[in-house]
């Protein structure tokens, strides 16, 4: 079970204390995105969810300085969800140091291509620091398997052709898709994200995956749950029914 929560939203202390409450929950991995002006593979969901860190000024910087914190009081794998902008105004070399020293186990860059950046990824590969990559329904095969070779952490199936966001139906196709790829893999993990929401989802492809993405349903519930005192223990409870549901 892997939640995606956007850091900084609604504050970079409620972050802190959401992903303590998502790992009580159950959580296996935590995906943090990284507020960014211009989120092409999000939906509206996490957009505004960005747009509102943003408008408290909350940086990669930021983040990396959250990580650092959380590593005091938690172990749980922390993977950073970013576009390559931040990490280039950043400084590639510098970020990938940091990150590591902060205690972030990888990151995901949707708009970075495998074979683009190469000192960045080279770098990665060297100190350890896992370039998470995706698999989508559009990856022709050779290219698939390409991506597998140089696959480090986890393969990110994304469900659909489109942007993340809650889904009633999933594509018809996406657990053969999902098998074929776990074939293609061979020991790297796939899990799936983009459209994932609900229990039945989860329960449904839990047997043709490593992992379940679950982001802008997560989001949904923090903004929900944001006029009482206990949205973290929410937030919480949903994952627990997520993870309930599935095993």
């Amino acid at each position: 079970m892997i939640p995606f929560v956007t850091a900084g939203y609604p504050g970079l202390a409620a972050t802190e204390k959401i992903v303590l409450g998502l790992e009580a929950a159950g959580a296996d991995v935590i995906e943090l995105g990284v507020p960014f002006s211009d989120p092409i593979a999000d939906g509206p969901v996490i957009q505004m969810s960005s747009f509102e860190a943003l408008k408290k000024g909350v940086t990669l910087k930021d983040v990396l300085g959250m990580v650092r914190r959380l590593r005091r009081r938690t172990q749980v794998p922390l993977v950073a969800m970013t576009y390559f902008n931040p990490v280039l105004q950043y400084g590639p070399r510098r970020f990938v140091g940091d990150a590591l020293t902060a205690g972030l186990d990888g990151v995901i860059i949707p708009d970075l291509p495998p074979q683009e950046e190469k000192d960045f990824q080279a770098e990665a590969r060297r100190k350890g620091f896992a370039v998470v990559l995706f698999i989508s329904p559009t990856t022709p095969p050779a290219r698939a398997r390409a991506i597998a070779k140089r696959a480090k952490g986890f393969i990110y199936f994304v469900s659909l052709a489109g942007v993340t966001g809650a889904r009633r139906k999933l594509p018809a196709d996406l657990k053969a898709r999902l098998t074929a790829t776990k074939r293609i893999a061979g020991r790297t993990p796939v899990c799936v994200g983009f459209g994932v929401s609900s229990p039945k989802q989860v329960r449904e492809l839990g047997p043709y995956c490593d992992g379940v993405i679950v982001g802008s349903a997560v989001v949904n519930k923090i903004r929900e749950g944001l006029r009482s005192k206990d949205y973290v223990a929410k937030v919480a409870a949903f994952i627990r029914n997520l993870k309930g549901e599935h095993v």
